[in-house]
């Protein structure tokens, strides 16, 4: 997968800075699943993984171009201040699942 930054905006009065990427994935089985995205996207950047949020992520029909949005954070308070519930979980991996006992 290569990732590559088009642009990157600072939003001071969110704390934050909203970065648009274009990934090219090489899986022709469909999208880059959205975690791995967004480590590409904290790699590239340089930062911690925890601060970025991708909000978009759209593969364009017949390639394996996707083009995407992510918001990156001065803390995770300030994400979770300002991201609606949908995003932060989205973007939070998923715990596993523990078995029921009976």
């Amino acid at each position: 997968m290569e990732i590559k930054i088009l642009s990157e905006k600072t939003n001071k009065l969110l704390k934050r800075k909203e970065i648009q990427f274009q990934v090219e994935h090489e899986k022709p089985s469909g999208t880059t699943p959205r975690l791995e995205v967004k480590r590409a996207v904290a790699d590239a950047l340089k930062v911690n993984v925890d601060l970025v949020f991708v909000r978009k992520f759209e593969t364009k029909t017949g390639t394996h171009t996707a083009f995407g949005t992510a918001n990156l954070y001065d803390s995770v308070e300030d994400a979770k201040r300002v991201e609606p519930a949908y995003i932060v979980r989205r973007n939070i991996p998923e715990k596993p699942k523990e078995e029921k006992k009976e």
